[in-house]
Order: structure tokens, then C-alpha cells, then sequence
């Protein structure tokens, strides 16, 4: 398990003062008003509607009671048929685990997918307390780096988007494995996971992948961006991997050069996502700069459909 986290709130990074923090935070609660009031309203209800039932007492079966709640220990010992009570149990937590390494710093357009991975964030956390529900983070790179304990309100999730967004991370690469890790300790309970990911440079993770699985409701969430798979003709460029600091010229002019790198990250997609449904976990695959309501409302009809 990870070292433990500090929860207090960080001072402002550098890369954003606080005025420059504030529009931009400010700018997504705007930007996913309309999708959590609209177009995800009543969708998100649907698909999360808690755990389930949960016991609330034990009282004399009356005629009309369906005989297979009566307790049958409390039966026992009073001498006289007694049910067990149900209600439904309609608070539910939300996890959010968002992947703040290096080679989310990266957006070929008006985006950079840190700045999807906060926004998607977002609206699952603003549509959450709108169902009543709890929410936390756990924001990872090479380890967990920040754990917010769930909670309800909006200026609860308008911390949590501020935290996103002026986050300095400590390490560079991407290890899934010690987020789950960490996410399996502090939470004991069943609960909804979204996993947000570029999952491109990532360890091994299969194993706490599927001990997660079994635990929690868990979807990945897989961000990235379009010229990551088609490269556009720009003639020579130095490529720096993000994460290693490694570097090398690559020639785009060259139409086979542009193709392999193309078939090489369309590999690595398939291999996650073929990773993701061993799991038995649903994924939604974003890109940046680009809508991602009807993605996620095909996932919510998807499990809608499954219920």
C-alpha cells in the first residue's frame, strides 16, 4: 500500500495563480452544467441507484407479508412468525481515481487531456451529489499523490475540481496498480469507481485490476487524443516521451513512418481494452477537444439494458 496521503488541501501550483485557478474552475462548472442537468439527467440515476436493500428491523408477520422475509431464528425463539424489514438503500459513494502523470500534459488541440480527465471528473461528481451521493479522489502517478475523503456539496466537488487542475505531481509515469491498492484500503464498502486513465505508459496492473473488479462497481475511463493514433505531416520532429524524458527524431513526412506509429498505439488501445474486459469492467474511451455525452449516455443505456 502507498505511504499515507496528506489530505489537506495544496497551495496553488505554479503552472496556474489563483486568479487564472478560479476562471478555470469556474469555466468547467459552466461548461458541464448543461451536461449533468441535460443530457445526463435521470440517466445517471437509473444506472446507479445505490447498493440495493438494506436491513432496517425486524416486526410481527401481518397476513399479506411475503412469507420468504420471515426470520426464521426470530421465529424461533419468540414462538410467533416475525419478517425482516427492508428499505432501499439509496446513498452511494463515488470513487474517482484520475491519472495526473506526465503524459496527460499533452493536447494537439484546444484541449490537453489533464483537462478532459478534470472535466469528465467533474460532471461524474456533480451528477453524484446531485443523486445524493458521496464522492472522493485519489489523484496517482508513479504512486498516490492526493486522497480526498468522499463527501456531499458543491463546494465539496468544486474542491476536488480545484485540486485536479492545480495539482503538481511528484512523479512522471503511470502505475495503476498502487492507485487500486490504495482505493481497495480505504474503502471497504462497495462502491462506484471511475478509474481515468491515458493508461499509456502503465505498469502491470491485471492482478489488482481484477481484485478491484470484484470489490467495486469499477469503469475505466480511458482519455487520450486523436493525433496520438493519426500523426499529421510535419516533417522531422524531436519526440520526447513524456514520462522518461527519452527523445528521438521522427519523420513525419514519411507515410510509412506515420502509419507504423499509428498501428503501434492502435496496439496498445486494443491491449488495454482487451485487459479491461477480461476484468469484466465496462470502459468509455474519450478523446480530447471532443464531445463525450454520447458516449457516456451510451454507456448509461448500456447498463441501463444489463440491470
Amino acid at each position: 500500500m502507498s505511504k499515507p496521503i496528506d489530505n489537506r488541501q495544496s497551495s496553488i501550483g505554479n503552472s496556474l495563480d489563483h486568479k487564472e485557478l478560479l476562471k478555470k474552475v469556474r469555466r468547467i462548472q459552466i461548461s458541464t452544467k448543461h451536461a449533468v442537468n441535460d443530457v445526463f439527467a435521470g440517466q445517471y440515476h437509473s444506472t446507479f441507484k445505490g447498493r440495493g436493500m438494506e436491513f432496517d428491523e425486524v416486526r410481527e408477520y401481518v397476513p399479506g407479508d411475503d412469507i420468504r422475509s420471515i426470520d426464521w431464528n426470530v421465529t424461533a425463539r419468540t414462538g410467533s412468525p416475525h419478517i425482516k424489514k427492508f428499505v432501499e438503500e439509496r446513498e452511494m459513494t463515488v470513487m474517482l481515481v484520475v491519472d495526473v502523470s506526465a503524459s496527460n500534459l499533452f493536447g494537439s488541440g484546444t484541449q490537453m487531456k489533464r483537462d478532459l480527465a478534470a472535466e469528465v471528473a467533474a460532471v461524474l461528481a456533480f451528477s453524484a451529489i446531485r443523486n445524493n451521493d458521496r464522492i472522493g479522489l485519489i489523484l496517482f502517478a508513479e504512486e498516490v499523490e492526493k486522497y480526498i475523503p468522499p463527501k456531499k456539496g458543491t463546494r465539496h466537488v468544486l474542491r476536488l475540481v480545484r485540486e485536479m487542475l492545480s495539482h503538481q505531481p511528484q512523479g512522471k509515469g503511470t502505475y495503476v496498480a498502487p492507485a487500486l491498492d490504495y482505493l481497495n484500503h480505504v474503502s471497504t464498502r462497495k462502491n462506484v469507481t471511475f478509474l481515468i486513465s491515458d493508461f499509456m505508459f502503465s505498469d502491470e496492473y491485471e492482478k489488482l485490476l481484477k481484485i478491484t473488479a470484484r470489490r467495486h462497481d469499477l469503469i475505466s475511463v480511458v482519455i487520450g487524443d486523436k493525433r496520438e493514433i493519426a500523426w499529421p505531416d510535419i516533417g522531422v520532429v524531436n519526440w520526447c516521451d513524456a514520462e522518461t524524458g527519452e527523445q528521438v527524431l521522427v519523420d513525419t513526412s514519411s507515410r510509412n513512418v506515420r502509419e507504423r506509429l499509428g498501428i503501434e498505439q492502435t496496439r496498445r488501445a486494443g491491449i488495454v481494452d482487451e485487459l479491461h474486459r477480461k476484468a469484466g469492467i465496462d470502459t468509455i474511451r474519450l478523446f480530447a477537444g471532443e464531445p463525450y455525452d454520447k458516449q457516456f449516455i451510451k454507456f448509461f443505456r448500456q447498463r441501463a439494458q444489463r440491470r
